[in-house]
């Protein structure tokens, strides 16, 4: 490690200039306020084109012509539909997300899921825009063209990746308590895709006070940056007043290192606002937290869009849910259970279900949370709940505008009154209005518990700072694998 013994009179201009140069490719790319890994965005364009090819390689075969001859203004609209639908599909089934494919065979399992609902969704699109079906040898030739092609980008992919190493590259600026926090979140498997290559100490820093700091040398800090070809530096001191490094931060940046506080750094790279280092003026002088005119417009027609494209697939799933709840009760009780929940700027209003619980599950009054093989569950209840169907009669509450598609789970008053008590920030979930699904629930598992509460709220407030019709999408598109999975019912 360098000291400070170095001359501090030592010329410094060598150091400044492009830190990370060459490196450019390992950040990530910003689209509607939501951050995406640079390399997976970059991934996903070129599986998109490979995906049109792999249409027009389909009707080459089935058809035996070149593929190179075909007229392709005639099948363009079916080429382009095809691969937006089987993308969707990708996305679905998290293949751009950063996860370790553990297998070959894991990871040709994910493919083949993604690419049979692409299949379904395209029937269905097929079954609505008859003029765009190419007829069903040639469409299965050309999924089974795209499954083997996708597979082939994924593995050159994962080799790349693994020789050059993809990961972000970051020097954490202390190695105090504050610090602990990053090696926290790296055990914890939070930091996918980033390689923490050094913990820089700082005077500051509990229990660091006699270690040598390699910002006391001038340009040091831009030297070994350059050297270890850092992408971000983190201020993660516990004590920023005490020598930050000022100039040489300022030289990293303008050569190419992003620095970030550690609060950001969190927010863009675990896709959450941690409250235990926020402070109260980051809510309003941090961007987001935006709501105007167009953005409820928008967010009004995504909501009717998404439900009246629904309906004809849901009414019949509904229907058959109503009736096996009826069965089950032999005619006793009521299908649909309503509930009182908090939708926006803490409005009440009732929430519809179809009933999963026995009649008389709270008939002492009191107001429990759902809990892992909860007795007062019946059989068809739980099938419902693992698929997610109770919560089908919600799309009313949609079309009164009581919810929305995508927001934080609306929540009991009672158990408002009572998170709001003990975790701050609480009530600053309610600045939107309340949805079918969310990012906190595609993100974290059923939450039964106070400590539960305050880890969704940290996704709640992700989403309500960076709110956009891209998150919604993405957010819906990823509640696809948590319904056919049934990940986290309760």
């Amino acid at each position: 490690m360098l000291n400070d013994s170095a001359d501090n009179n030592k010329d410094t201009s060598a150091s400044f200039g492009p830190a990370n140069s060459g490196r450019f490719f390992y950040h990530s790319t910003r689209l509607f306020k939501h951050h995406i890994p640079t390399e997976y965005f970059l991934l996903g364009v070129l599986e998109f084109f490979f995906l049109v090819a792999s249409y027009y390689m389909g009707v080459s075969l089935r058809f035996s012509s070149d593929v190179l001859n075909l007229q392709m203004g005639n099948y363009l609209w079916p080429a382009l539909i095809f691969a937006a639908v089987m993308q969707m599909s990708l996305i679905a089934f998290g293949a751009y997300q950063r996860q370790a494919e553990h297998s070959t065979s894991m990871l040709a399992a994910r493919i083949g899921a993604s690419m049979m609902l692409g299949m379904l969704l395209l029937s269905l699109t097929f079954y609505l825009l008859p003029m765009f079906f190419l007829g069903r040898g040639a469409f299965a030739l050309a999924v089974f063209v795209s499954f083997i092609v996708i597979m082939a980008v994924r593995l050159v992919f994962r080799r790349i990746s693994s020789h050059y190493d993809l990961r972000l590259r970051m020097l954490v600026l202390g190695a105090g308590e504050t610090s602990k926090l990053v090696k926290n979140a790296e055990s914890a498997g939070e930091l996918a895709g980033v390689n923490v290559v050094f913990y820089m100490p700082m005077s500051g820093d509990s229990g660091a006070e006699n270690t040598i700091s390699l910002v006391k040398t001038p340009g040091a800090l831009v030297k070994y940056a350059a050297e270890q070809q850092i992408d971000v530096i983190v201020l993660a001191m516990d004590e920023r007043r005490k020598e930050l490094p000022v100039h040489d931060l300022l030289d990293c940046k303008m050569g190419g290192v992003e620095v970030l506080d550690l609060l950001t750094f969190f927010e863009r790279h675990t896709s959450k606002i941690r409250l235990d280092i926020m402070q109260p003026s980051w809510l309003f002088l941090s961007e987001g937290f935006e709501v105007n005119n167009f953005r409820r417009m928008w967010k009004r027609m995504f909501d009717l869009t998404c439900v009246l494209l629904l309906l004809p697939v849901v009414l019949p799933i509904a229907a058959i849910s109503a009736i096996a709840v009826l069965a089950e009760s032999r005619g006793r009780g009521d299908v649909i259970y309503r509930q009182t929940r908090v939708s926006e700027n803490g409005r009440h209003f009732q929430i519809y279900k179809f009933r999963s619980m026995v009649t008389e599950a709270e008939k002492d009054g009191v107001a429990r949370w759902a809990a892992k093989n909860d007795t007062r569950i019946t059989r068809v209840g739980g099938l419902l709940r693992k698929f997610r169907f109770d919560e089908l009669p919600q799309l009313f509450n949609v079309l009164r505008g009581d919810m929305s598609f995508v927001g934080p789970r609306p929540e009991r008053p009672e158990f408002v009154v009572k998170l709001s008590e003990k975790i701050p920030y609480y009530n600053e979930r309610h600045r939107v209005k309340p949805g079918l699904s969310g990012w906190a629930q595609i993100r974290y598992p059923y939450g039964a518990s106070e400590e539960d509460g305050l880890e969704k709220l940290q996704y709640d407030l992700y989403y309500v700072k960076n709110c956009s019709i891209l998150l919604d999408m993405l957010v819906l598109l990823q509640t696809a694998e948590v319904v056919l999975l049934g990940k986290g019912a309760q």
